[in-house]
């Protein structure tokens, strides 16, 4: 498994009476290019320090930990065995509490994945049955679980044959859309021809496509430095006849379809 060899969390999965020994590995990783702070007069890095209120002094990172503010602004100090013993049952049990469809999840509601590995030998069987199970009926099955200090919902599902733990947000933490949405009506023809259009255009490789953004930032660095331009993205017009623009995109994507590749 392509995973880290460190878990970040190690408990039991439940369901019934049915329990299972279980570690959670990050199921994804961070990619990208890190941009720091700088100074804009000569481009020095700047530093970040930690400076106590009290004492107005900058403190050493050993002599830091975390802080909890209680709701008269006292703020208590808490140690890394104090976390530890925080009173949630999810802390060490993601305990099944339903199981709803897959494709009845709101995406919206997904945080961060995680792979549930089988924990020793006693976990392997009934690891086994979970995943052949979910599989089955092709639901998710619905937990909480307490990863650090935060108890979230997740939701559990197989993906190639391992147990995937999908952390949740609560529904209170997504905001509605309020008057986002267009109250401009379509019409028919204009539905049909998007429809075919997204018809047209649905076959795409998710492997095939790639993050850009490092080659970007490496041309705009090195044009700062030499004193070069870069060439500007054209913006799109807006479509003043949506049925014509919906016809010349079906031309175009036919067009594509029969150029070989």
């Amino acid at each position: 498994m392509d995973v880290p060899t460190q878990a970040v969390w190690t408990g039991w999965i439940t369901f019934g009476s049915v329990s299972m020994p279980v570690q959670l590995f990050p199921a994804t990783r961070r990619h990208g290019v890190d941009l720091h702070e700088a100074h804009a007069a000569d481009g020095s890095p700047v530093e970040n320090r930690r400076v106590c209120r009290a004492e107005h002094r900058e403190v050493d990172q050993r002599e830091i930990t975390t802080g909890y503010e209680t709701p008269d602004g006292h703020m208590v100090a808490l140690e890394e065995a104090d976390l530890t013993a925080l009173p949630l049952p999810s802390r060490h049990v993601i305990d099944v509490l339903g199981f709803v469809p897959v494709d009845g999840l709101d995406p919206i509601l997904f945080s961060h994945a995680y792979y549930a590995a089988p924990h020793g030998q006693a976990g392997q069987r009934p690891y086994a049955l979970l995943v052949a199970a979910l599989t089955w009926i092709e639901r998710a099955a619905v937990a909480k679980v307490t990863l650090r200090t935060r108890e979230r919902l997740a939701a559990v599902w197989p993906r190639r044959d391992t147990l995937v733990v999908q952390t949740l947000l609560w529904p209170e933490e997504v905001r509605e859309p309020g008057n986002i949405p267009s109250t401009t009506s379509v019409t028919g023809q204009e539905l049909e021809l998007a429809s075919l259009l997204m018809a047209q255009m649905s076959d795409v490789d998710l492997a095939d496509l790639h993050d850009d953004s490092a080659a970007a930032l490496e041309q705009l660095a090195a044009a700062k430095e030499s004193g070069g331009r870069l060439p500007q993205t054209a913006e799109p017009e807006p479509a003043v006849d949506l049925p014509a623009a919906l016809r010349e995109s079906l031309r175009r994507a036919a067009g594509q379809s029969r150029t070989p590749g």
